[in-house]
């Protein structure tokens, strides 16, 4: 060879070697359940004044996904399957809002609980930090109940909207314990699923993505997320006493509906949120959060 050749090529390799090398690929699982164990060392180091009012933040995307759910299912009268998944998709607008705006959501910060397996950070801050997003949640679900009811937007197509919501926040607090609890581990584990898949992402569109699946599955499945249930119930207590949301009630059910549970501290409280809170608890920390730290981030016994 040259010494003409041998400098253009030790001049190629040493542009190739200069040349960063960029990685497109999703995260794979170890590489995932690492990123989350530093979220979960953030989240606890975060200030209760930021991390209450991302909870509330998080309230309001989830009670305005539910609404869009209620409004474009209300009118379906078959293809019950069908018209389940569209709300599910429709209800995903919440945690795509609350992934990429930042907002701590009670439910999917059961994930880092992982932290806690890791010994990242101790299980008063994992309590503080849950104790603080189920708060803020809540104020900002209830704000959203003020917010729709003084928009009237529950008067839709003749009241049918309201009507949608009093049936379906009735059909909650008549669950038994055991199946609102069963529903709610069901619920949450794939919450934590769809939050565990985003840790694989690269840009907003892979999250979007990995959101998209899990989300519409539990949603159009049926089972029980209290955020949602801290909007939907709350507001049909308020629609229940409205004249015309109950003739419009009667309507769709064909006859008087019996709301003697439809209350807030037997029903709402007793009957639904306290068992949905516990399988929302057990699906998100034990399930996922328990199984991905057992598979990576245990340390191997000596």
């Amino acid at each position: 060879m040259s010494d003409k050749n041998k400098v253009n090529s030790i001049s190629s390799t040493a542009q190739q070697s200069s040349t960063p090398f960029i990685d497109i690929d999703a995260y794979a699982p170890k590489m995932m359940a690492n990123r989350v164990g530093q979220v979960g060392i953030s989240k606890a180091e975060m200030g209760f004044l930021t991390t209450l009012a991302l909870s509330i933040l998080a309230g309001v995307f989830i009670a305005l996904g539910a609404q869009l759910m209620m409004l474009v299912t209300h009118t379906a009268t078959s293809s019950f399957g069908l018209n389940a998944l569209v709300g599910g998709v429709v209800f995903t607008l919440a945690l795509v809002l609350i992934v990429i705006t930042g907002a701590e959501l009670f439910t999917g910060n059961c994930l880092i609980a992982m932290s806690y397996f890791a010994g990242k950070i101790t299980s008063g801050d994992l309590n503080r930090n849950l104790i603080i997003a189920f708060i803020g949640n809540f104020i900002g679900a209830l704000s959203i109940v003020f917010w729709i009811y003084y928009s009237e937007q529950w008067t839709a197509n003749n009241h049918l909207l309201g009507a949608k919501i009093v049936i379906a926040a009735n059909e909650k607090v008549n669950l038994t314990f055991g199946v609102a609890f069963a529903r709610g581990v069901l619920c949450n584990s794939l919450v934590c699923l769809g939050i565990w898949l985003c840790f694989s992402a690269r840009n907003n569109l892979d999250k979007v993505l990995s959101l998209l699946w899990p989300i519409s599955c539990l949603m159009a499945c049926g089972f029980e997320h209290c955020v949602v249930n801290m909007w939907l119930i709350p507001m049909a207590l308020i629609l229940k006493g409205n004249l015309l949301v109950m003739e419009a009630v009667e309507r769709v059910n064909g006859g008087p509906l019996d709301l003697a549970n439809l209350t807030l501290f037997k029903g709402f409280m007793g009957y639904n949120l306290f068992p949905v809170v516990l399988g929302n608890l057990f699906g998100g920390i034990i399930l996922v959060a328990g199984v991905y730290w057992f598979a990576f981030l245990r340390e191997p016994k000596k």
